[in-house]
């Protein structure tokens, strides 16, 4: 097998630990078939068909995807069973998509496709669109009510809303399966007051639930994002629902945990909701390498590595370890590096400040430094190939369909 020192390959480069990528996967199948709720990973996080294959073989239940062309890659890759479902947590309002999905539900290009709505509008052009279609591409979408907050995003801002809108759907003719969102923007941070506000949040996601049971034929979908904060929503969602009689509502909890295929040295590395599931802990599994281009002045390393190269939407990277490369380039053993970190980034150049007094100042130009990453949806999404490693060694090639 080539390493990551190969001479076809070249600096900066990704790499995904494959025994790191493995545990992480098996770790959260197992949270979630323990609490009785179902995964539709949100694959936006590494659009590559050779990881989505792993989860599928774990147990997910279909793909999350956001945006129409994600969906069309998502069903392209052509894997069976949950290969053929897919969740576009989204609202979908292009009449051209609309018919797109029309056939592909049609045709048997895909087995089964959920959508968001969050307006009357949004609603009267899924109607539109799927107007005098066969029963059997009708009965494959399903709607969800997408429920918000103030100064969020997308969504129903209220649930008396989303309760509203939801009697819309059916009087529409279209498929009425649940109510969904994302509690990513409820809080920021895990205090015990921020998760108290998620799990408000989730309440009311129930509370819809409970008032639309009656214009839903079978159980009622409830749908949360649970990357970050999995342990609230897993409890939360999986309480028992009743309606206003008092009477149980039959509900599925489909969770769209993505990052933690790879989880981070940052962001989730710090929310980190698994342990608190009692779980054993995400291990990270990207590295980006990057050179060492220069050591101009005390202090200060710049690598070869920027924008273009590292997400720096929420940190910037994290050095962790230094190696020398030979005058063939091959590298020699990881030594941590302590005393560094990134303090700025251009589009392909990393401003690493040092201490010498932890050990930074022996850094010299053509050493190659691995950088753990923050976030790694706007990491992936910078590359076309990523390469899952065992140790040095490249264990396969994963394209990257951004």
């Amino acid at each position: 097998m080539p390493r990551i020192d190969d001479p076809t390959l070249s600096w900066p480069l990704l790499t995904i630990d494959e025994a790191a990528l493995d545990h992480n996967i098996a770790t959260v199948a197992g949270i979630f078939a323990a609490a009785g709720v179902e995964h539709a990973p949100h694959v936006k996080t590494h659009m590559s068909r050779a990881i989505w294959e792993r989860q599928v073989a774990a147990g997910a239940w279909g793909a999350t995807v956001a945006t129409p062309a994600q969906l069309r890659t998502a069903l392209g890759w052509g894997l069976p069973g949950a290969g053929r479902r897919a969740f576009l947590a989204n609202e979908l309002v292009d009449p051209r998509e609309i018919a797109w999905l029309r056939t592909a539900l049609a045709d048997g290009t895909a087995d089964e496709v959920w959508v968001y709505v969050d307006s009357v509008r949004g609603v009267d052009l899924l109607a539109d669109g799927f107007a005098g279609a066969a029963p059997e591409a009708a009965a494959r979408l399903g709607v969800l009510v997408e429920l918000g907050l103030p100064g969020g995003r997308t969504g129903v801002r209220t649930v008396p809303d989303a309760v509203a809108l939801a009697g819309r759907v059916p009087d529409a003719g279209l498929r009425l399966i649940g109510v969904a969102g994302y509690e990513g923007p409820v809080a920021g941070g895990t205090s015990a007051e921020e998760l108290a506000a998620v799990g408000q949040w989730c309440d009311g996601l129930r509370e819809t639930g409970a008032a639309i049971a009656g214009l839903v034929d079978g159980p009622v979908v409830l749908s949360a994002g649970g990357s970050a904060f999995a342990d609230v929503v897993t409890e939360h969602l999986s309480a028992p629902v009743q309606d206003a009689a008092g009477s149980d509502v039959p509900t599925r909890v489909v969770l769209r945990s993505g990052a933690y295929v790879t989880h981070d040295h940052g962001h989730y590395l710090r929310a980190d909701p698994w342990t608190r599931l009692g779980a054993e802990p995400l291990r990270p599994a990207i590295t980006v390498w990057a050179s060492v281009l220069s050591t101009p002045e005390p202090g200060l390393a710049i690598c070869g590595m920027g924008r273009r190269d590292v997400s720096f939407d929420i940190d910037l990277p994290t050095p962790l370890v230094v190696r020398t490369a030979d005058a063939a380039g091959r590298l020699g053993a990881a030594r941590e590096l302590t005393g560094a970190r990134v303090t700025a980034l251009n589009d392909q150049h990393a401003y690493l400040s040092l201490d010498p007094a932890d050990g930074g100042g022996w850094l010299v130009p053509g050493d190659v430094i691995g950088f753990g990453i923050s976030h790694p949806c706007t990491t992936f999404d910078k590359y076309r190939t990523a390469l899952l490693t065992r140790g040095d060694e490249v264990a396969e090639q994963a394209t990257l369909s951004f």
